[in-house]
């Protein structure tokens, strides 16, 4: 952690914990350091989904081109909290309230998910709208080389899934949009093809990155040549690996940045960009608590701490444990004794009536955990409050720190 965090979270009263503390000075250096890593022929977007803390959002604003949303609620809350910056609205099941509200806020960027959705967003852009026309990428779920998608955290794509166009889907609606003599050609004239989306998984090393964006690049040049439109822009998505198990192992901006630069040498003329969220901030959050109790289970010690899975649940749904470290409290005021961890390692776990409400399982980091300790829990930057279960047992809601604004 960072002295500015532990610092601040050693000065909190246990009342403040739980806690979630961010390092807006560490984030907006990490995120200057991936921008210098990538070629200028690059946009980088955030993708807000990952964390949509106002302070975050506008902490990023010098480092990326622009973000990516992908609901009304998203777009109506990025707008507020950094106006002016360029969106790109993305997301499967737009509904046609969502697709009015996007247009009538001059979101001209569009991952167009399907072939509706194509019909639904020209016949918005024809009510009588000042837009002469919006830029429409085509989000398409390519099949990739073999064993491509194995090994990651999260496969979006190459398989059956509810994201995006087959190719063959993709393959009708660039007719759709290029072929003067079409049916619906008057419908789309205000719509212009630009390019391709696809994001396919997340957790992807560089290697993995740059592979997957070769196969997309190649794909798009050849649908551009099939339908001769020109093809300026690829947006290769996010899912940067981050691994929880190794925080010291991070994806290799420089190593990608470099392999993008020799693909976009072979494609003069096409912009690439990519949507990072969880790279980006999850190494600049930290969720902050203290220990309740410790007791012994079948001889397994257990440290029982405030909050849970409720305020993060990125370690139960990805089934991972989430890195600590453990800032210890010598005050004691009780007169019975202080329970503490025995037998050398313990699983953290939270407040909540369900086993599955662990944050980590038997981690020899817990060696010496005592009651009243506190425990940062690292890389809480990234899909945590919001993607959480706030009011299973209502349990008080945690703060929001952040340092260095």
């Amino acid at each position: 952690m960072t002295e500015a965090v532990r610092r601040h979270v050693a000065g909190l009263a246990p009342g403040a914990l739980p806690a979630f503390v961010h390092d807006l000075a560490a984030l907006r250096s990490h995120a200057a350091a991936v921008r210098a890593a990538l070629p200028a022929r690059v946009e980088l977007y955030y993708a807000a989904k990952a964390n949509p803390d106002a302070p975050l959002l506008a902490a990023l604003r010098d480092a990326v081109d622009g973000y990516e949303v992908s609901s009304g609620g998203e777009l109506a809350h990025v707008r507020q909290a950094v106006p002016g910056a360029p969106l790109a609205f993305g997301g499967p099941g737009k509904t046609p309230a969502e697709i009015v509200a996007a247009v009538d806020a001059g979101v001209h960027r569009w991952h167009v998910e399907s072939e509706q959705e194509l019909h639904r967003l020209a016949a918005v852009l024809a009510d009588d709208r000042p837009q002469a026309c919006v830029d429409v990428l085509l989000r398409v779920n390519l099949p990739v080389g073999p064993g491509a998608l194995d090994a990651v955290a999260l496969a979006m794509g190459g398989r059956p899934t509810p994201f995006g166009l087959d190719p063959d889907r993709a393959e009708a609606c660039a007719r759709l949009l290029t072929d003067p003599l079409g049916p619906f050609a008057p419908l789309h004239r205000r719509l212009r093809l630009r390019g391709v989306h696809a994001h396919l998984a997340s957790g992807l090393t560089a290697a993995g990155q740059l592979a997957v964006a070769e196969q997309v690049v190649d794909w798009a040049a050849q649908l551009a040549r099939r339908h001769a439109f020109r093809l300026d822009e690829v947006n290769v998505g996010g899912g940067m690996a981050v691994d929880y198990a190794d925080p010291q192992a991070r994806f290799d901006w420089a190593a990608f940045g470099a392999g993008l630069a020799g693909l976009l040498d072979r494609h003069p003329g096409l912009t690439l960009r990519i949507e990072p969220g969880r790279a980006l901030t999850a190494y600049c959050g930290w969720y902050a608590t203290e220990v309740l109790d410790v007791k012994q289970s079948h001889g397994e010690d257990f440290a029982v701490v405030r909050g849970g899975t409720h305020h993060l649940r990125t370690p139960a749904t990805r089934g991972h444990d989430q890195p600590f470290t453990v800032l210890p409290v010598d005050a004691w005021p009780h007169p019975w004794p202080r329970p503490a961890v025995t037998t050398g390692r313990a699983t953290l776990a939270g407040q909540l009536c369900t086993p599955k409400d662990v944050l980590a399982r038997a981690a020899p980091a817990a060696e010496g955990l005592r009651t009243a300790d506190r425990v940062l829990f690292a890389m809480a930057g990234a899909y945590g409050w919001n993607i959480s279960h706030h009011d299973f047992l209502m349990h008080p809601r945690p703060g929001f720190h952040y340092l260095g604004g």
